[in-house]
């Protein structure tokens, strides 16, 4: 299954691409199946329920007229926080969504991208609050289908890797907590664009995935512009293939399929 879980449109605030162009490139590139992946982060900025209503409608509209050319699912990125998470159980409810993906940009409002949860500590630290409120989340929210880019504070860390031994305890609780809800993991291919010299998250963390009994396991491109809308998908399934599995899913009405690799 040759499929991209992870995609933003205009209904982003951070990417100006329409629906129907990241379809027609889509189409154009061979892809089977498209999950759109629209941010809501409620802190900083956020997407209101108007939006989310022209998104949907939107997505009804062009499911309608290119269905029969690509299979296109409806779900969302939820930027959760601790302390926002009712928010984001509301929002579930209004919406038949075939898939969420659960992921972290901020902390007490602090984003990692600006580097302003970051300013003032110790590397050790920030990564320690930042799998602390991750725990926080997956033990208090459960209407998710993967951890999206677990590892996501990588992308933004001026001080390197931090070493995997020293925040592997926490990481285990974490994965421990998602496979016992049934949940999964999401792989996402921008660590290419990046340049972070591993997968995101890390393969220490897909491995540990695995030996935890892991099966659940989704590749998004993270899309924002059409050329990257298939982008290192076929790389990042063999990959995969090397680590171990033989399976990768998709999702439909919150329901994981396997697709053999």
């Amino acid at each position: 299954m040759f499929a991209n879980y992870h995609a933003h449109t205009s209904f982003s605030d951070d990417c100006s691409m329409l629906m129907e162009d990241c379809l027609k490139s889509a189409i154009n590139k061979g892809l089977e199946e498209i999950c759109f992946t629209e941010h809501i982060d409620i802190g900083v900025y956020s997407m209101h329920d108007c939006d989310c209503k022209s998104y949907y409608s939107e997505y009804k509209r062009l499911k309608n007229l290119y269905g029969n050319k690509i299979n296109i699912k409806f779900g969302m990125e939820f930027g959760m926080q601790s302390h926002t998470i009712k928010q984001y159980e509301r929002i579930f409810k209004e919406y038949p969504f075939d898939f969420i993906i659960l992921s972290m940009h901020q902390i007490n409002n602090l984003e990692f991208w600006s580097q302003s949860f970051q300013r003032g500590k110790s590397q050790k630290q920030y990564i320690e609050e930042y799998y602390d409120e991750l725990y926080k989340i997956v033990t208090n929210y459960n209407n998710y289908s993967v951890l999206g880019h677990m590892d996501v504070t990588r992308r933004y860390d001026k001080n390197g890797a931090y070493p995997f031994e020293l925040i592997k305890d926490k990481i285990e609780e974490i994965l421990k907590i998602v496979i016992a809800s049934g949940k999964g993991i999401e792989v996402n291919t921008s660590c290419y664009r990046y340049n972070i010299g591993d997968l995101t998250p890390s393969k220490d963390i897909i491995k540990l995935y695995k030996v935890l009994g892991g099966e659940i396991i989704t590749i998004g491109a993270d899309s924002h512009h059409p050329e990257h809308v298939c982008y290192k998908i076929k790389e990042t399934e063999a990959t995969l293939k090397e680590l171990g599995f033989n399976y990768i899913c998709t999702l439909d009405k919150m329901i994981p399929q396997f697709h053999k690799i």
